[in-house]
């Protein structure tokens, strides 16, 4: 017997986030826009190099451009420095006879300079679309929502926010406020031994996957020790009691490259390439990290191949546009560098800051015309500021 329903309309109310993904709402602090007030240079352009050559030499000391290891090798060859974000964001607030700040790397990356360096000096993203999954996985207005969360079960007075370094200015700034630190992929650990001399839990934003690997490898917890607050779900998707239990409250976010290497990506390039030693970011997934021989930043990732022996072979888990360069680099000492997985994965907000945009920011500024400026409010700034020193206090 076929028996037919009528259909009944379901109550659904659209979040915010679908209703900015169907295009029907806006959201000004994440679109900020791919069009450049000008004429962006053609890539097919022969005198692209030439064009940038001479628009850097014509600011001269008024410009200091900083690269992030992610970025295209056509930009890192017009940088005054290369690093990390942290790294380059401490190198710009040590240049200040520059008047322009070029960072090519992401949003967060820039307002991390804009933060560190004088009011005198202006910094600028080359394209203002070079955002970061991760950092947007995590909105002030999400993480306010958390903090209620832990108060009405009755943990927040003791719990220590820990940002990481790939966050906004305004989850930075919640983390200072709130009497928490910042850290970086190398100095987590630091960051996580000082959070508990202060407290009983740590609230760790955004990527849970440093978080976990951090307090799992090398602390000493267990994975039990650690929840995922999804800000998706009422709540967090857990209990007075799991946030009560537990040690470490990871917030559910994670880098979309990092993210994408697992066990299989391990176990295939060890049968490929027998005695391969296999180095990871440690935002890589638990599973992964645990699988690797080797864990470390991407400064790490660099002078662990320096100090390598000739001859022997690398699996690299981090953005593929460093495993290329560093590839090419350490071919000449008979190092062989490969890319952990097989498939090929940039990291798509980082190559948009291409050699096309680079021209266009360097010969705006020659002009006298400023472009691109990141600016953080001052109580942003003052609040994201204090977790930063925080850091830079840590012993």
């Amino acid at each position: 017997m076929r028996v037919v329903t009528t259909a009944q309309p379901l109550d659904v109310q659209p979040t915010p986030l679908a209703l900015l993904l169907l295009g029907r709402e806006a959201d000004p602090k994440s679109e900020r826009g791919v069009e450049c007030p000008g004429d962006l240079p053609s890539p097919s352009d022969p005198d692209l190099v030439a064009r940038a050559r001479a628009a850097k030499e014509k600011l001269g000391d008024k410009v200091f451009i900083l690269g992030h290891h992610y970025q295209r090798d056509e930009v890192i060859e017009f940088a005054d420095v290369t690093g990390d974000s942290f790294k380059l964001a401490r190198d710009a607030a040590a240049r200040p006879e520059a008047e322009y700040i070029v960072f090519c790397g992401v949003h967060f990356m820039a307002e991390s300079a804009d933060i560190l360096t004088s009011d005198d000096q202006k910094v600028v993203l080359p394209d203002l679309a070079a955002g970061c999954s991760m950092a947007d996985m995590a909105t002030a207005e999400q993480v306010a929502e958390c903090w209620d969360v832990l108060a009405e079960a009755g943990i927040a007075d003791v719990t220590v926010p820990v940002s990481y370094m790939n966050s906004s200015a305004d989850i930075k700034a919640f983390t200072g406020k709130h009497g928490g630190t910042i850290c970086t992929s190398s100095n987590a650990k630091k960051a996580l031994d000082w959070a508990f001399e202060q407290g009983e839990k740590v609230l760790f934003l955004p990527d849970q996957h440093l978080g976990r690997n951090t307090a799992v490898r090398d602390m000493g917890m267990s994975l039990d020790d650690c929840v995922v607050y999804n800000p998706h779900k009422p709540d967090g998707g857990l209990t007075a009691e799991q946030l009560r239990g537990a040690k470490m409250i990871l917030w559910r976010g994670h880098c979309s490259v990092h993210g994408r290497f697992n066990l299989d990506s391990v176990n295939d390039v060890r049968e490929r390439i027998p005695g391969v030693n296999v180095l990871v970011h440690p935002e890589c997934k638990h599973e992964v990290v645990a699988a690797a021989d080797y864990v470390g930043s991407t400064e790490y990732i660099i002078k662990t191949l320096e100090a390598a022996p000739a001859g022997s072979k690398w699996a690299i888990g981090t953005e593929l546009n460093l495993v290329k360069r560093l590839a090419n680099r350490f071919a000449a000492e008979d190092k062989e560098v490969v890319f952990l997985d097989r498939t090929v994965c940039f990291c798509s907000t980082m190559n948009r800051i291409d050699l096309p945009h680079l021209v266009w920011t360097l010969e705006s500024l020659a002009e006298g015309t400023l472009v691109n400026q990141i600016q953080v409010d001052k109580e942003t700034e003052a609040f994201a500021k204090l977790a930063l020193e925080r850091m830079l206090a840590l012993p």
